[in-house]
């Protein structure tokens, strides 16, 4: 039974000393009035963390269903474009943010995805001044590879969190075990693979065992592994199933049985990426 208290309260601690509801709601490919009352529907449901990005094209639309609850109450997660990485870009591209949101501020701000035509260390500065003027309150970046998060803390300006792909397909231990022991915390997207782990034999036995969907077996996973989740869907009834996962718990031999699903298995994977940075 879905337990909205927990959906609501369960977090994790980042190293900034603040804390982002564990399970959130993706809003991405969701547009339009669709994208008004899925975000709506979800915040009844219960959840309390929102992820948008500039590309999503979708702010204006999240905004009316942000007013259904005190923002305070409200995690919500943003990401910066290619283009506005600039020292002149950021504080513009925020400033839309949060008209387009009719927001204050942001919980979190992300660099979407890396680009080495502008130095790191230039956009984090313009992110971090708007850390310092009150309309952001955590960095990060998402898409990074170890390399793009070393070159982060090299700069000296705080990031407390990688968003990247992550699913049973796609276990990214290294990334993980790295980010974690450096203070950055990891956030799951595309966290069923887009589908493809649905009829997954093994995912399908474990949740015969607890009585759960495949899909509900693979977002536990990535709970108990420290992640945060962001699945989306623009139904009720799977914004509720994939909230409903509080009430079981994965064995250590359930968890390395999933682990071994681990394929390598990238679902997005545009012409621009810099996964090869070295």
């Amino acid at each position: 039974m879905l337990d909205k208290e927990k959906l609501a309260n369960v977090k994790v601690k980042l190293s900034s000393g603040h804390e982002i509801p564990q399970l959130g709601f993706g809003t991405w490919l969701i547009n339009g009035e669709e994208c008004t009352q899925a975000v709506a529907s979800a915040i009844e449901v219960g959840y309390r963390h929102i992820d948008t990005a500039q590309t999503y094209e979708n702010q204006k639309e999240i905004a009316p269903g942000l007013k259904k609850i005190e923002r305070q109450t409200l995690w919500i997660t943003s990401k910066l474009w290619r283009g506005d990485y600039t020292r002149t870009g950021v504080p513009k591209a925020v400033d839309l943010m949060l008209k387009e949101l009719d927001i204050d501020y942001l919980d979190l701000l992300l660099i979407h995805w890396p680009d080495a035509a502008v130095p790191i260390a230039e956009s984090l500065e313009a992110m971090q001044k708007c850390v310092d003027a009150g309309k952001v309150r955590c960095l990060g970046m998402s898409n990074s590879t170890k390399r793009h998060i070393q070159d982060c803390l090299s700069t000296g300006v705080k990031i407390v969190m990688n968003q990247v792909e992550f699913h049973p397909y796609f276990y990214q231990k290294e990334l993980l075990d790295f980010c974690q022991s450096h203070g950055v915390a990891v956030t799951a997207y595309s966290p069923i693979a887009h589908g493809k782990v649905l009829d997954d034999p093994t995912l399908r036995k474990i949740g015969k065992k607890h009585r759960k969907s495949t899909a509900q077996v693979s977002l536990r996973w990535l709970l108990q592994h420290g992640l945060v989740i962001i699945p989306k869907s623009v139904h009720k009834k799977r914004q509720e199933e994939n909230a409903d996962i509080f009430d079981f718990e994965l064995s250590q031999e359930e968890m390395e049985a999933i682990n071994g699903l681990n394929r390598n298995q990238r679902e997005i994977f545009p012409s621009f990426q810099e996964f090869d940075y070295v």
